[in-house]
């Protein structure tokens, strides 16, 4: 059901489709969307180059959903009586955001975009910690891009152009 609506973007809107069902993919964080197959199969129908820049873009847009989600839940932690954490633990949370924020943020941030894993666990993470939203939203348009222009090929070219890419 789903998927038809989506190919129906692509038929109705072309690009601008593409980009809507792509962000309407990303956004939707406890419904699964399957943005992959679609973005494979508007390869097929439209210029696959173009077809990856929407798609990433409207993918990367997206995922802001999932960061707006762990800035909120952070904001509302907040205003609520805070968890006593012990010594050790709060220990362990400052390494962990300093580790992100100062050295590997920018690098998960971009594996979890460019490959299938569940990329919006980052963003709720991310905004959680108050990470800086200019540098998620760069390394996650960049292998979102990257990953739908691999798709929309895969659309345009068959399943061999994979095989043979990898």
């Amino acid at each position: 059901m789903i998927e038809a609506f989506l190919i129906g973007l692509v038929n109705s809107f072309g690009y601008l489709g593409v980009f809507l069902g792509s962000l309407i993919g990303s956004a939707s964080i406890f419904l699964p969307v399957p943005s992959f197959l679609f973005t494979v199969a508007a390869g097929g129908l439209l210029n696959p180059f173009w077809v990856g820049i929407a798609a990433g873009v409207g993918s990367a847009i997206g995922e802001l959903v999932g960061y707006g989600i762990g800035y909120g839940i952070s904001l509302g932690h907040k205003k609520m009586k805070k968890k006593k954490y012990s010594k050790k633990e709060r220990k362990w949370i400052k390494i962990l955001k300093e580790w992100f924020q100062k050295k590997y943020g920018p690098l998960i941030i971009f594996l979890f975009a460019i490959t299938p894993l569940p990329d919006d666990i980052v963003g709720i993470f991310c905004g959680a910690i108050k990470y800086d939203i200019k540098k998620f939203f760069v390394a996650t348009l960049l292998g979102k891009i990257i990953l739908s222009l691999i798709l929309a090929y895969v659309g345009f070219y068959g399943w061999d152009f994979a095989i043979d890419f990898f």
